[in-house]
Parts: C-alpha cells; sequence; structure tokens
C-alpha cells in the first residue's frame, strides 16, 4: 500500500552560518532579519505538512518564495538543514535516497531534462534501466508509459522531433514508467506556451482520474493551482501562509497576503455546487398534507421542501404557498412539482449557468444521486461577489483582515 508523504519542520538554509540562521529562524525572525544578521538565506523556514495518498498538492508561491528548493529538499537533491521527511513512517535519508528515488518517488522538472542522444522511448526507459530491468522488459514498459500520454507511435524518434509540449510529455511518462508512489512536479509546465499549458493541465487532471499517483506539485500560477490542486499551499518567504482546498483559499483567505492573490480569480470556474448547498428539508411521498404544513410552520425561512424516495433520492419539491392550499387528506407525492432540477456536488458553477436560469430550486445530489443539499439559483450569485476594498474578513486565528 502507498504511503503518505509527510515533511516535519523542514529548513533550508544556504550561506555561511546556517547553524546561526537556523537558531534565529526558530526563534521565529522572518527571512530578511536572518539575512541581515548573518548573510545567509533560510529559504524553506519550518514547512510542514503531509500529503496523502492520491492526492495531488499544490505549493504555489512567487519567485524566491522557496517553493522550487521545498520539492528538492523532499527528494534531497538538496540536503535540508534541519527537519523530516517521511513516507509512511520511515524517513528519506542519505542512506535509503538510492531506493526511495529509484522505486518510490519520481520528478518532472519545469525545462524536460531530455538525453537528446536518446530516443523518446530510450528517455522514457531511463529510471527503468537503473533499477536493472532487463531490456525487453523496459521497452514494453516505456511504451505502454507512452502510451498513457499519447505518444507511443513516437517512441523511435529523438526529442529534437517534438515541440515543447510533448517533450514534456515524454518526461512525465519516463516518471510514470517506474510506477513511482510519489510524484513530484516542479512547475512542469511553466516553459510552454498557454495554449499547450492548458492542454497539458488538462491532460494530467485526465491521467490523475485514472491513475491516482500521490503527486506535489509546484507553480506560480495560482489560476494552475486552483484547476488541479485537491488542497494548495500558499508559500511566501520560505514559509507557508495557508494551506486549504481551492475553495477554503477563495473563500476564506488567511490574511492579506492571500486575498490580493485570489481577488480577481473567477470564483464560478472554482466553486461547486457541493461548496454552496445549503440543508435541506425532506419528506417522503406519502407524507400527510398535515405534516408538510407543520414543517413550513416550524421554518419560517423555509420556501422548499423536497420530497424523496425510499433510497434518498429527490422526486419533487413543495413550496410553501402550494402546501398552505392543500387539503389535509393529500399526501406530499400528490402536491408536488415532479420536475426537479438535479447537479451534482462536484459540478462547477460556470458550467450550470444556462441549466439553473430558470430553476425555481436546485437540488444538489451524490454520485449516487442521493439528495445531500439545495441551492436557491438567485443566491448563486451572492457567492460570486469578490470582497471589495471595504469588506473585512476574520482569519482563522481569529484576526480581523482589512483588504487593502
Amino acid at each position: 500500500m502507498p504511503d503518505t508523504l509527510t515533511v516535519q519542520n523542514l529548513y533550508k538554509i544556504f550561506g555561511n552560518a546556517p547553524e546561526k540562521a537556523l537558531e534565529l529562524a526558530q526563534e521565529g525572525l522572518d527571512k530578511d532579519e536572518i539575512f541581515r544578521r548573518t548573510k545567509s538565506l533560510a529559504a524553506v523556514n519550518n514547512v510542514s505538512f503531509t500529503v496523502e495518498e492520491g492526492e495531488v498538492f499544490v505549493v504555489m508561491g512567487l519567485s524566491g518564495s522557496g517553493k522550487s528548493t521545498l520539492i528538492r529538499c523532499i527528494n534531497r537533491l538538496f540536503e535540508p538543514t534541519s527537519g523530516k521527511v517521511l513516507l509512511g513512517d520511515t524517513a528519506v535519508t542519505a542512506e535509503n535516497l538510492r531506493q526511495i528515488r529509484l522505486h518510490k518517488m519520481s520528478m518532472v522538472f519545469q525545462h524536460f531534462a531530455l538525453l537528446p542522444h536518446r530516443t523518446v522511448a530510450e528517455n522514457a526507459e531511463y529510471g527503468l534501466k537503473a533499477q536493472g530491468v532487463p531490456p525487453n522488459e523496459r521497452r514494453e514498459r516505456s511504451l505502454k508509459a507512452l502510451e498513457t500520454v499519447g505518444l507511443d507511435a513516437w517512441a523511435d524518434v529523438y526529442p529534437s522531433s517534438l515541440s515543447g509540449g510533448m517533450q514534456q510529455r515524454v518526461g512525465l511518462a519516463r516518471a510514470l514508467a517506474v510506477d513511482p508512489e510519489i510524484l513530484l512536479m516542479d512547475e512542469p509546465f511553466s516553459a510552454l506556451d498557454p495554449l499547450i499549458r492548458r492542454d497539458m493541465q488538462d491532460e494530467m487532471l485526465r491521467l490523475q482520474e485514472r491513475l491516482q499517483t500521490t503527486v506535489i506539485f509546484i507553480t506560480h500560477d495560482l489560476q494552475e493551482a486552483l484547476k488541479i490542486g485537491d488542497r494548495i499551499a500558499i508559500m511566501r518567504n520560505g514559509s507557508f501562509v495557508q494551506i486549504g482546498t481551492p475553495e477554503e483559499i477563495i473563500t476564506e483567505p488567511a490574511d492579506d497576503y492571500v486575498y490580493e492573490f485570489t481577488r480577481d480569480v473567477d470564483r464560478s470556474r472554482v466553486l461547486t455546487f457541493g461548496t454552496i448547498m445549503e440543508d435541506v428539508e425532506t419528506v417522503s411521498p406519502d407524507s400527510p398534507v398535515p405534516e408538510v404544513q407543520t414543517r413550513f410552520k416550524t421554518r419560517p425561512d423555509l420556501n422548499t421542501i423536497f420530497v424523496v424516495d425510499p433510497q434518498g433520492h429527490p422526486v419533487g419539491t413543495i413550496r410553501k404557498s402550494d402546501a398552505s392550499k392543500a387539503t389535509a387528506h393529500e399526501t406530499a407525492g400528490r402536491i408536488m412539482n415532479g420536475n426537479v432540477l438535479k447537479i451534482r456536488t462536484n459540478r462547477y458553477i460556470y458550467k450550470a449557468f444556462e441549466t439553473i436560469k430558470d430553476a425555481n430550486m436546485i437540488a444538489v445530489v451524490n454520485r449516487a444521486g442521493h439528495l445531500v443539499g439545495a441551492v436557491d439559483p438567485i443566491a448563486v450569485f451572492s457567492h460570486l461577489k469578490t470582497p471589495t476594498i471595504e469588506d473585512k474578513a476574520t482569519a482563522t486565528d481569529g484576526r480581523v483582515l482589512e483588504y487593502v
């Protein structure tokens, strides 16, 4: 069973006084003050996090934030100054590093890092050769990895014959060929043209849906982070400012720095109906009308009740005005409106604008079709509003933030 990856109190200091700089960092001094006192750079400053099996964990930050140094500490291309990296309960150390790189952890680089004198297939099988895999098996597995990224037809040409996007897919195939538990990706698409970059993001999402590899993905692009990340860590001056889902990063920025990143984001492309749904009142089709009327009386704010079948699937809605006109001998199933708009929890808002424009109330359902919440179409647009300069939000630690 694949292991989780855990980083504990990781520091990386560059310079001639790492011990002193580490001491100051552990005392809580910031990057600039540490450099002023020691002329040493705290590139990674007390970073801790855990990545679960099958998760895409994105580290997002501007140039110089420490994100690329962090990923290189994880696979020990850079030796950490202090802290631990664990695969399950096993620490990644100099002693077991070779085996971990060969069998558990692969990396995809920003600038492809292909060998120009080797064919596409030979590049894809490079890690397998390092493992000592026999030539016939190497060829078979490299072709399978190339097929996964749509390049098996190009197996015997040289990288110079490929476009930038195709070369990056070769780099991805090389990483996937060894069947890694952890895939490290250091700004893998940033050198690509915008359209090719978008195609590669889509390709990665398709692959991830099928392979469920654990991924740590480095980027400076918030839109890219929001698109592919299950969780996102915002990094600044060597430290994590906030870790959260895309929805949490957008709707609950931890401070002004995160807010500045997110203020211009199209929320309809980040928020799902599962994010904005509210609790729902339900009755069964054979519930008597007096019971329905009582539900409305006990919830003055309630305007719609959903009717669900024994399996929990929504089959109709009852509006307060319709319930008040119904006679006592009738049932919910008799007075309900059977035209129910159902939308999955994971559907992005922007994909449903045309669908919801004439709806009265939206039934939000899970993958099995069970009713889990409801959304009033009129309320959708309030969730898309970006806070203005006068707006305030409460941070996770209780501070009141003013967005300026």
